[in-house]
């Protein structure tokens, strides 16, 4: 990488509309941000080719064994560990398919640690930890785009053959820093250069997409209901339970009976339910049904 000229990215420019920011009262720097952060929308959505292509190498790999790794530094590391840790509860995802990396490590993730961000020989060295390898999919998080950290876990990923994928907020990325580059176009932020505001909320959208959707078409999912939970708190049991009443049309005492029968996985017990069947029997039919609850029933 050449030399980067900092004050000329797109996410360092000035924004001209919140010069006297702080002259403004609270209501006015509210108005403002709401008005601003209305354009990540649609500038989210001018990405939606991209966003897609990136869904269907996710889907491919997963379906092959793979992981989904997420890789950054400051917010944008911090919204990689945050979507790698909500798979699991929300999808049954085993705790190895989806992954992050983050810069500077666990300690980074609750303290600022300035500087890692440029430490290419610690993200080459946390890409080996992990085997990143040719099954993978690695999707390096970089708002500016010139991240040393995400750009050096993207170039040995590559170097290993695995699927790239840089989500950034600079239109002017390069193409060949990854596979796919979604390049959502967010502008300079209400507050100069705090790429936690518009950009941090069009990551969050995006990743949001890559991780629901890929789900979506793994199985997951029946109509828009997350069939696959972890019923682990009274809330999502609750849940559990409405769902085997609703989808596997059985009472309340039934359901309940079968979510413990099924030991608590929620998509076997509609089975038994639909069915009439048992334990074993669901099982196999979800497992013939490569895990898609509706070609099960």
């Amino acid at each position: 990488m050449g030399q980067v000229i900092y004050g000329k990215l797109p996410t360092e420019q000035v924004h001209p509309r919140s010069r006297s920011l702080d002259r403004l009262s609270p209501l006015q720097i509210v108005r403002l941000m709401n008005t601003e952060d209305r354009q990540v929308q649609m500038a989210v959505a001018r990405a939606a080719p991209r966003i897609a292509g990136a869904i269907q190498r996710v889907v491919a790999a997963l379906k092959k064994g793979g992981r989904l790794i997420f890789i950054g530094a400051g917010t944008s590391g911090r919204l990689g560990v945050i979507e790698a840790a909500e798979c699991p509860p929300t999808f049954d995802t085993p705790r190895f398919m989806v992954q992050a990396i983050m810069a500077g490590g666990k300690q980074a993730i609750f303290r600022s640690k300035e500087g890692v961000e440029d430490s290419e020989s610690e993200a080459a060295t946390a890409c080996r930890r992990l085997s990143v390898g040719r099954k993978d999919v690695l999707v390096g998080i970089a708002a500016s785009g010139v991240t040393p950290f995400v750009r050096a876990a993207l170039r040995l990923g590559r170097g290993r053959k695995a699927q790239t994928i840089l989500l950034t907020c600079n239109p002017r990325s390069p193409k060949g820093l990854a596979d796919v580059v979604i390049a959502v176009r967010t502008g300079p932020e209400v507050l100069s250069g705090s790429t936690r505001l518009k950009a941090g909320t069009a990551c969050k959208m995006v990743l949001n997409m890559l991780t629901t959707a890929s789900m979506v078409r793994l199985g997951k999912v029946y109509g828009n209901r997350m069939v696959d939970l972890q019923p682990k708190s009274r809330k999502l049991v609750e849940r559990g339970v409405r769902l085997i009443r609703e989808l596997g049309r059985v009472d309340e005492q039934e359901a309940r009976r079968l979510l413990k029968e099924a030991r608590g996985h929620v998509k076997t017990a509609i089975v038994m339910g639909r069915h009439e069947c048992t334990y074993g029997r669901a099982a196999d039919l979800l497992a013939r049904a490569r895990g898609f609850l509706r070609e099960a029933l």
